[in-house]
């Protein structure tokens, strides 16, 4: 039953509830009150300032469109475009679907508490809005839809929800990009995300955060994955934030269900990253894969992983390798968590430095020391991530290439 008031009320309760992992936020630090901004055609999102585009293709965000089926873009708290060009591809602004689509009353904090903690509760009581990305049943999306959160406004507080559908028989792929204004050095960004992928559906979901250095950015996010469904979380932040904290969690509800998590983190001095994610493998035939690599520069990492297998004939696999560059701290959590016999679960974790050696050969093939040291720092962020589409490898790839500067 979906009743907004019951919601609210809950949500008022938790206002000041910590979150059970991750350092607190003063939320009384930032604004909250609405920022508005013009809306952009088709034009003006092809000619925003320069400055603005730099900083947009490097969270992947492409405003020519042209390998794009569909665009979401929000400003502070205001959607400043959206539009599908592929019919059975929607992508509606959160605030005007619950208005407008009694259907999201089905998915709208179905998945994750809007009590979990004062982060989902002031995202409920100060909504700004999101977007709903839904794909029809048999849909396929030759081109990526891309969704961008963009900050423009000094202290503030983004409050934003969004809900992925990949309904039966889809294919979805989405690439969102966060990101904040050259001049913005301090805000927060709270995003709630909840996925439903139904059955024999594929959804692909890739992440670039390009943040500035006093951001406090705040995800919680939760998915379902049915009978046959794929699901694959790629996630890269290579620029400095003050403090990261998300912990998304899978539950694959249906037989054949697969889940793959992939994380590409570069930690700078003074910032803090607490990530990770948990998949819950409930029905036999399911599989997931967790892979996560990190490199300290002089930032606080904290590596999580999570994998549960509550039912016999699961396969699951967690890897987190770390590389400290230039001090820092790397802590890595690998957990597994078998209930009955019959589970198939696996894990590896490292953290270490760059072997003298392997600089050294590199060097006498003709490389000097900081090329051999490039090639190596790219090699480790290199993650073969299965089912992929080339466009969305090829995002990954120019984001790498892009930060590998900043890692050296």
């Amino acid at each position: 039953m979906y009743d907004r008031q019951e919601l609210k009320e809950r949500a008022a309760k938790a206002a000041n509830k910590k979150a059970a992992i991750g350092p607190d936020v003063d939320l009384g630090e930032f604004r909250r009150t609405p920022v508005e901004h013009h809306y952009l055609s088709d034009r003006d999102l092809r000619n925003v300032p320069a400055e603005d585009r730099e900083r947009l293709i490097m969270s992947g965000v492409d405003v020519d469109e042209n390998e794009r089926i569909a665009t979401y873009f929000q400003k502070d708290t205001s959607v400043v475009h959206c539009k599908s060009r592929q019919k059975d591809i929607q992508v509606i602004p959160i605030r005007q679907a619950l208005k407008e689509c009694d259907w999201i009353r089905d998915y709208y904090w179905k998945l994750v508490s809007v009590d979990a903690d004062k982060y989902t509760a002031s995202a409920e009581m100060e909504l700004h809005d999101g977007y709903v990305i839904r794909s029809l049943p048999g849909a396929k999306s030759e081109y990526p839809v891309q969704a961008c959160l963009y900050l423009d406004k000094e202290g503030i507080q983004q409050n934003v929800h969004n809900i992925v559908i990949a309904e039966e028989d889809s294919e979805l792929h989405i690439i969102t990009g966060c990101s904040t204004s050259p001049h913005l050095t301090k805000g927060l960004h709270v995003g709630v995300s909840e996925f439903y992928v139904k059955k024999n559906a594929k959804l692909s979901f890739t992440m670039i955060h390009n943040w500035a250095e006093d951001l406090v950015v705040r995800p919680r996010s939760v998915s379902r994955i049915e009978e046959g469904g794929l699901f694959l979380n790629n996630y890269i932040c290579m620029k400095p934030v003050r403090s990261l904290q998300m912990y998304p969690t899978t539950f694959l509800t249906g037989e054949g269900a697969v889940a793959r998590y992939y994380s590409i983190i570069v930690g700078s001095p003074n910032s803090e990253y607490d990530v990770g994610g948990r998949i819950v493998l409930q029905k036999p035939g399911t599989r997931a894969e967790i892979v996560a690599r990190s490199i300290s520069n002089g930032g606080r990492i904290i590596s999580r992983g999570h994998l549960i297998g509550e039912v016999p004939d699961i396969r699951a696999h967690l890897e987190c390798k770390g590389l400290i560059l230039k001090g820092g701290m790397i802590y890595a959590v690998p957990e597994l968590e078998g209930h009955v016999d019959g589970v198939e679960m696996s894990h590896e974790a490292a953290v270490g430095k760059i072997a003298q050696e392997e600089i050294n050969y590199l060097m006498s093939r003709g490389l000097d020391e900081e090329e051999a040291t490039s090639t190596i720092v790219r090699g480790f962020l290199n993650v073969d991530i299965p089912e992929l589409p080339s466009q969305l490898r090829a995002e990954i790839d120019r984001a790498i290439e892009m930060s590998g500067k900043d890692v050296m």
